[in-house]
């Protein structure tokens, strides 16, 4: 078999849990697999080089910070082969030029374009286990891309779908994807298997244990993945395009409170306004989630919309340019709101999902500001402060925990 395995920045932190990791890839190269292995950057590494960076600038050069912060993932693959050379085994570590990892030229959040194999396909042929730098490739010019927080995953994705591999295994610090984050709501409980698209929603909405674009391309290229701990052998959770035919009315409950809202009041209502305003933020590669437009007054309507909290600057002034020619009479902005979802495939056939979240929410006393809603999600705008409890009563009044 041909298996990609990934190890997060967490699992490689340091030299007793680089040579515990090199061991687990070790036992499966003993069993006759050919064995591709991407890596992330030890622990903190990246959020130090990030600061490193605000030391020199307030706001660095994007290419430069790409730059930079690909010397993480090039320390980690090079001592990981050190570590499996000590064990015995041979072993190769490259970086995305090497493996020929072109993406776009959008730099701290690239996309894959096209992998070449070759140089992989002729290390394994050596019989080498290829370890590979994460979260970084090569643009167009030959300059050093970055993915974006979470990237190596989707690298791993890439690789296996350009091998053509059995498995992609993702191996992170809890054992499979839960019902809810383990860390908030304590009776999360864990999930066997669980489809593409619920993965897709729930990694989209705010669940950090997969990049939702590494699920994107493995629901596109068909790789099953495999999510577990590096620290255990415990079975993990196999995402896949079906599950059993029984499915739980919701699958998992996701927070996100690294969001702001923006409103947009007394907009003309003249045709093509929206899409003048999210043509705008797009060509910035601004991406926004929930929108809700309403009527206002005297021929005015108002648009509020959410981005990434990172993203909220750039969204700025974006809007402080061009304001005016959109006939804005006020723009307002909120950083203190949350974004609390439920996903599952069984909502599409059974009514009355969105009312018990609702129910959840009145009996909680939590406000809600926006509601977003999809063929197997809801999504709401709730008040920062109150996140942690509305994840946990949702997660109680469907009883996810059984």
């Amino acid at each position: 078999m041909l298996i990609v395995q990934k190890f997060g920045g967490s699992s490689v932190a340091n030299a007793e849990r680089v040579f515990n990791v090199a061991k687990r890839i070790a036992d499966t190269y003993k069993q006759g697999n050919e064995v591709v292995v991407v890596l992330s950057a030890q622990g903190d590494t990246t959020d130090d080089l990030i600061a490193k960076a605000k030391e020199i600038s307030p706001n660095p050069n994007k290419r430069e910070l790409d730059m930079l912060l690909s010397t993480g993932e090039q320390q980690s693959v090079a001592l990981m082969c050190m570590a499996l050379g000590e064990l015995g085994y041979p072993c190769v570590s490259l970086n995305a030029h090497q493996v020929g990892m072109t993406t776009t030229s959008i730099y701290g959040n690239a996309r894959f374009k096209k992998i070449k194999p070759d140089r992989l396909r002729r290390e394994l042929d050596l019989k080498h286990i290829v370890i590979v730098t994460g979260f970084q490739g090569i643009n167009r010019f030959d300059d050093i891309t970055t993915l974006g927080r979470g990237g190596s995953d989707t690298t791993a994705v890439a690789i296996a779908a350009a091998l053509h591999a059995d498995r992609c295994e993702i191996y992170t610090d809890v054992d499979g994807v839960y019902t809810a984050d383990p860390r908030v709501v304590k009776n999360a409980r864990k999930l066997n298997e669980i489809t593409y698209n619920e993965m897709l929603e729930l990694a989209s909405l705010g669940a950090k244990v997969l990049h939702n674009r590494s699920v994107e391309m493995a629901k596109k290229y068909n790789v099953e993945l495999v999510v577990r701990s590096s620290l255990t052998k415990a079975e993990g959770t196999v995402v896949k395009e079906a599950c059993k035919m029984e499915r739980m009315l919701v699958s998992g409950v996701a927070g996100d409170d690294e969001i702001a809202r923006i409103s947009l009041i007394g907009i003309k209502d003249t045709p093509g306004k929206a899409f003048d305003i999210f043509a705008t933020l797009a060509k910035k590669g601004i991406n926004v989630d929930i929108i809700l437009q309403s009527i206002g007054r005297d021929k005015t309507k108002d648009i509020s919309f959410t981005v990434p909290e990172t993203a909220l600057a750039e969204a700025q002034a974006v809007i402080e340019a061009n304001a005016e020619r959109w006939g804005v009479e006020k723009v307002d902005y909120n950083e203190n709101l949350a974004k609390v979802s439920v996903v599952g495939a069984g909502m599409t056939s059974n009514a009355g999902v969105a009312a018990k979240m609702f129910e959840a929410m009145f009996d909680s006393n939590i406000n809600i500001h926006m509601i977003s809603t999809s063929e197997i999600k809801i999504s709401i705008l709730i008040d920062k402060k109150d996140m942690n409890k509305a994840m946990n009563a949702i997660h109680d009044i469907f009883n996810l925990a059984d």
